[in-house]
């Protein structure tokens, strides 16, 4: 499905369903260097069980073109403005890693179009490691083997893939290659200048999910666990998985999320 935001197309994957806004509106974020994909198979079981699936590629990512955005802020706007655009006029919002910084972004400054809020491998604020930074800014293939590594748990090479036939590193090794020059270094920037406003986060009424993996390299679960805390009622869920739980912990995650957002 594509749709005009800020008078550039923007594409969204809908599940394998045909767009209904009668039904609930659930809008997947994908993180730093990703796409819609990454939302896969729990896209697909939502948009079958009573959901109206849109997985969203952010500007410049994926099968959106455009340039992409620089800050978190930039992209909660372009969210805002692309939920907008569908015609939906509330929507479920679940963020992945950088995805979920622009979902809670977002929640923050219009919590009158997110009616639930789930954030997946994420912390408040976000920093990246000088080194993988560097490397990024540099366009270096290391940037790519840094990201594939830390972002699955250790040793998940060597186990069974949720996904039959996908092989979850080397999958996700040549998804983040495949993104834009300079892409890579823009969302990772966006991550660690993001300064989220704590009394803000504190005082946020929307119903939220926060899921962590209990072998995250990149946002340790710790750090979800504690931006749980802060949000009032707030669910903390953890999962057997790393950093890229929409893929590693594919079932668990779909799951989860109908859960929350039945």
């Amino acid at each position: 499905m594509n749709v005009i935001v800020e008078g550039c197309p923007a594409y969204a994957y809908t599940g394998g369903q045909p767009f209904d806004p009668g039904k609930p509106a659930v809008v997947l974020v994908h993180g730093a260097a990703s796409d819609h994909s990454l939302w896969h198979y729990p896209a697909r079981y939502l948009a079958h069980h009573g959901f109206c699936v849109l997985a969203v590629d952010m500007p410049g990512h994926g099968r959106s073109p455009g340039t992409a955005r620089t800050t978190v802020a930039e992209l909660a706007r372009w969210l805002d403005a692309f939920i907008a655009a569908t015609g939906v006029a509330k929507a479920r919002i679940a963020g992945h890693s950088l995805g979920s910084a622009v979902a809670l972004e977002l929640a923050l400054r219009h919590p009158e179009h997110v009616s639930r809020l789930a954030l997946l491998g994420t912390s408040a604020p976000m920093p990246v490691g000088e080194a993988f930074l560097a490397a990024a800014k540099d366009g270096s293939p290391a940037a790519f083997d840094m990201q594939a590594t830390w972002g699955h748990a250790r040793q998940c090479i060597l186990a069974a893939s949720p996904i039959p036939g996908l092989c979850l590193v080397g999958a996700g090794r040549q998804l983040i290659a495949r993104t834009r020059p300079g892409v890579q270094y823009a969302d990772l920037k966006a991550c660690q200048d993001w300064v989220p406003d704590p009394a803000a986060i504190r005082a946020l009424a929307t119903p939220t999910l926060v899921v962590a993996g209990r072998r995250d390299q990149m946002t340790p679960m710790r750090a979800g666990r504690a931006l749980a805390t802060e949000i009032p009622g707030a669910r903390f869920t953890a999962l057997d998985a790393g950093h890229n739980l929409p893929v590693e912990a594919a079932r668990e995650v779909a799951h989860a999320l109908r859960a929350a957002f039945a």
